[in-house]
């Protein structure tokens, strides 16, 4: 799926909400990010730019994606919270928060 430069940052700064949502970056975390630059094409700047960019702004990108594209994020996501080999709380209410704000209803995932 090809996603414009807005839409990288957003989805960017989404994934980096829910791997630093415990405060911490593990290897998986690490392994899958550097894994979903190369299918979404991304390079470290872009993701440290995603990081700088407020996150009221990153939701209404995102909000304004398609259908479609939402899916993909919410899978993205959910991989991102497993990439540790385990999904805490902080984690999940860190995706429930980011699937509120764009319209995501969590019973459809």
């Amino acid at each position: 799926m090809k996603y414009n430069l807005a839409e990288k940052l957003g989805v960017l700064k989404a994934i980096d909400q829910v791997i630093r949502a415990d405060d911490r970056i593990y290897e998986g975390e690490a392994i899958f990010i550097s894994q979903l630059a190369t299918v979404v094409h991304f390079d470290a700047d872009l993701f440290k730019k995603a990081r700088e960019i407020e996150m009221d702004e990153a939701m209404a990108i995102l909000k304004a994606m398609p259908e479609e594209k939402k899916e993909a994020l919410a899978r993205m996501l959910n991989e991102a919270a497993n990439a540790d080999g385990r999904v805490g709380d902080e984690e999940l209410r860190a995706i429930y928060r980011i699937f509120t704000r764009i319209g995501i209803n969590i019973d459809d995932v």
